[in-house]
């Protein structure tokens, strides 16, 4: 359970710096401090997922995954962005239900804000294996389609990382 805190310490460590942009001492203090912050809050979760071994699996997962979810928010951010310079662009809002496969309550949680985060799309409630997700222009309403467009790339990761 140790080493799945440390690991929890310096990603969170390391994003806080990334996300910084800058490596003066007080923004590392900080990303120390607010690293040390999210550790001890998530720290029930660790224990519950105590079971889990860290494994080079997990670390890259841990790595990957935040690179595949900047990835998925520029695009999507993209998307959004010339839909309202180009108001002729055809939208078609609705809301979509979407496959889960992931069961930790942890994995969850971290899928729906994924999914909330990401301009056009809003996770608006959630069950045993569903969610349901507003989605700024459904291009296939099938939980199947839905699930491969928005779900599938995150959970790929997530499930590694929290299962």
């Amino acid at each position: 359970m140790i080493s799945l805190l440390i690991l929890r310490f310096v990603i969170f460590f390391l994003i806080y710096l990334a996300l910084a942009g800058s490596l003066d001492m007080q923004e590392i203090v900080a990303a120390g401090v607010i690293s040390l912050l999210l550790v001890w809050i998530t720290r029930q979760s660790a224990r519950s997922e105590g079971r889990m071994r860290l494994s080079i699996k997990m670390i890259m997962a841990a790595i990957i995954f935040p690179l595949v979810f900047l990835k998925a928010l520029l695009l999507a951010n993209l998307d959004v962005a010339s839909r309202v310079l180009r108001p002729s662009l055809p939208i078609k809002p609705g809301i979509v239900k979407v496959k889960i496969k992931l069961k930790s309550p942890m994995g969850r949680l971290v899928l729906a804000n994924s999914i909330t985060l990401t301009p056009g799309t809003l996770t608006v409630e959630s069950s045993e294996e569903y969610f349901y997700i507003h989605w700024v222009d459904v291009k296939d309403g099938s939980v199947a389609a839905a699930t491969e467009s928005i779900v599938k790339e995150f959970e790929k990761y997530l499930e590694v990382l929290f299962g």
